[in-house]
């Protein structure tokens, strides 16, 4: 099948014939969404529809091939396609006669996108954003891929219309095989093995992990360079609880270049999406919530761990990025900053926000310019193009304070003050544009991100944001019954929650409860959770669909269990299962989690980083899990000073009076707090002291 698919993608560019014809004047019907990505494409030429089946039968009624574009608001390259071809009269002439075009938020619909890319990459081996797809009239893919020119669209939208008007036939057998291959994709059988898991397998895993680190700077080997917060998440919990100094001196070898490296935004906070070099330096300078928010989480840990300066400063400055640029009103966080910006001449352009020129930091910061240069390397190493530098450190800040006869401290307030400086003059630029769609399951990961956050430095402040957001998810986004909708913006939501959202926020709630011992949190888990066994659950293979059985059938139901820059949400799920299992002494939320671990434990091996969520799963089967349950009128100031240690293998619950859960119940003492450790359905004697409780952990 894959030989004749490519076949027919080597055809399709190998003919070259296209006639200009003037655009026909038609209405776009983007223009009532809320998603800020299709606004963007509202005036197209192009007749854009969002996606909605009735587009589909329009399409089937008039025997119209379907264009399928995807993309999101912070992708440059969907904006390049967009000026070179969907803005283009010539282009949106052709697509106005022969297709039905729709157009699609990848960040809204990820069910939509998950079917297209798994096409894509089936019939051309890679993927990307933007996604466009060539379907039949019923939503079947013929052909796609992701940029293309304006000349290589033309060509083949051009002679894939005049194949279909000629020989549909041969369309539809490349349809129907490719069909096949989509539905095979995903589907994980039930592994009927005796589940086995131990500290020795995972060694193994990490030992063909390892060969692929970067031990210079950090990160896989290669380029480009994702940071994969969770990737790093897990190892770092794992090498400090297995005791691995090398795999903990590799995770903060890779903490400290990516918190010197260009792809961390040196003057304002945040982190951008990716490196497109193998040192951290050049970013692809969108930004996104979800990096950040487990960004976030990462070094607040790894803070708990080192005591690391650096990590702190990092944590602090990329939560007043969220905060300052990211944050709604109502308590939600934003989606995303765009990868462009406008210049001084008007003209969009990648990272123009952020860059200088040598003339221009002299310009500003005068005589602490030598200093300053010194620092973020304004020479050969941090240079990037057309007489732009882009920040970034090579040396602790001990050497440069050497180097200019300075202490630490002088030198962190010269820097200080010139960061100050450039902040003023860079907010006179035009700013990047702004998706501000809320999206639930990426609010699930900034509430734990600052609940890790608060955990590592009781900043109250901290925990505020994440009781604020949890309650706008509360509020705006969920339903008495634990249905969850997927999108927040100018009070509208209008699509149904995907598994990712729910296992989200599950564990977003999950973690309040950990410093607020709030009890409600732990019910709206469980609520939660039910609606999901109800609604995603698959018995037969004790897997979770992405989608709900509300939702409209697409070309395939998918089950997402690869984790990626973002954990899947089925290892999320079964993460929280395991949790869930504990608090509330559910015996079946345990039997699921192991056998979901179980499923996909033989796809690990060869491919181990592809797993690190199923992994941390693994680790808390594998060791030894506490249960640490503190009772009575102080049990908040204790869950602080045990928060302060990091004890990954470990969960948190209490109350400050009676409760009914199980690892509470008849366990309050009026006028006295007690501490209990327990561990394999086994508790140790009650401790007063946090000190004690640690030790006992230990």
């Amino acid at each position: 099948m894959k030989t004749n698919i490519l076949y027919f993608f080597y055809f399709l560019f190998v003919i070259t014939a296209c006639e200009n014809k003037e655009s026909s004047e038609m209405s776009n019907n983007l223009i009532n969404e809320t998603s800020p990505y299709l606004l963007q494409h509202a005036y197209n030429p192009v007749d854009w529809n969002p996606w909605n089946s009735k587009y589909l039968e329009k399409a089937k009624k008039e025997n119209k091939l379907v264009v399928i574009s995807v993309g999101y608001s912070a992708c440059h390259w969907c904006h390049v396609m967009e000026r070179e071809s969907f803005e283009d009269t010539v282009v949106a002439k052709l697509m106005n006669e022969k297709y039905i075009s729709i157009k699609v938020d990848r960040e809204e619909r990820p069910d939509v996108d998950n079917v297209y890319m798994n096409a894509v990459q089936l019939m051309t081996g890679s993927g990307g954003w933007p996604l466009n797809v060539v379907t039949l009239p019923d939503g079947r893919p013929i052909w796609g891929g992701t940029y293309f020119s304006k000349d290589q669209w033309i060509n083949a939208l051009d002679q894939i219309s005049k194949l279909y008007e000629k020989d549909p036939g041969r369309l539809i057998s490349y349809a129907d095989q490719l069909e096949e291959g989509v539905k095979s994709l995903d589907i994980i059988e039930l592994n009927k093995s005796k589940a086995n898991f131990n500290l020795d397998i995972m060694k193994e895993y990490l030992n063909n992990w390892s060969k692929k680190f970067d031990l210079e700077y950090g990160g896989l080997a290669g380029m480009p360079k994702f940071m994969m917060p969770n990737n790093l998440h897990f190892l770092l919990k794992y090498s400090y609880q297995t005791n691995n100094t090398e795999i903990q001196d590799f995770v903060n070898l890779t903490l400290k270049k990516m918190a010197f490296g260009g792809v961390y935004d040196q003057i304002g906070g945040g982190f951008s999406r990716y490196s497109v070099d193998n040192k951290w330096h050049i970013p692809h300078f969108e930004k996104m919530l979800y990096d950040n928010a487990q960004l976030v989480s990462l070094y607040s840990d790894a803070y708990k761990a080192t005591k690391n300066e650096l990590y702190r400063k990092v944590v602090y400055k990329t939560i007043d990025f969220v905060n300052s640029e990211l944050k709604d009103e109502s308590g939600g966080y934003y989606s995303s900053l765009d990868a462009d910006s406008k210049t001084i001449n008007g003209a969009l352009e990648e990272g123009a926000f952020y860059v200088w020129t040598a003339e221009e930091l002299k310009d500003t910061l005068k005589d602490d310019y030598t200093v300053f240069s010194n620092y973020y390397n304004i020479n050969p190493y941090g240079y990037w193009e057309d007489d732009n530098y882009v920040l970034i450190r090579s040396e602790d800040a001990q050497k440069i304070a050497t180097i200019h006869n300075l202490s630490v401290l002088e030198l962190e307030q010269i820097i200080k003050n010139c960061n100050s400086k450039l902040i003023k003059v860079r907010n006179k630029r035009g700013k990047p544009r702004l998706d501000d769609k809320i999206l639930t399951s990426w609010n699930g990961l900034m509430i734990k991100g600052f609940v890790d956050s608060y955990k590592a430095f009781n900043k109250p402040e901290f925990l505020n944001s994440a009781i604020d957001n949890a309650e706008f998810i509360v509020k705006n986004l969920y339903s008495e019954d634990g249905q969850l909708l997927r999108n927040y913006k100018n009070g509208k939501s209008n699509i149904n929650g995907y598994l990712e959202d729910y296992s989200a926020i599950i564990s977003g709630f999950l973690s309040l409860h950990e410093v607020t011992l709030d009890e409600k949190w732990l019910k709206y888990s469980k609520q939660l959770t039910e609606y999901v066994y109800k609604h995603f659950y698959n018995e037969k293979t004790k897997m979770f669909y992405f989608t709900s059985d509300l939702d409209e059938k697409l070309l395939s139901r998918t089950v997402e269990f690869r984790d990626d820059v973002i954990p899947s949400s089925n290892s999320i799920m079964a993460n929280n299962l395991f949790l869930l299992s504990h608090y509330f002494d559910n015996q079946d939320y345990l039997e699921t989690a192991i056998k979901m671990l179980n499923n996909v434990s033989p796809e690990i091996d060869p491919y181990p980083n592809g797993f690190s969520n199923w992994l941390d799963l693994m680790l808390k089967i594998s060791d030894s899990f506490y249960e640490v349950a503190i009772v009575g009128e102080d049990a908040v100031s204790k869950t602080i000073e045990i928060n302060k240690s990091f004890k990954p293998n470990k969960l948190i619950i209490g109350s400050l009076n009676d409760s009914d859960l199980p690892l509470l119940k008849n366990r309050y003492v009026n006028n006295d707090t007690f501490i209990y450790v327990c561990v394999k359905k086994a508790c140790k004697l009650p401790v007063k002291t946090s000190e004690e409780a640690l030790d006992l952990l230990n």
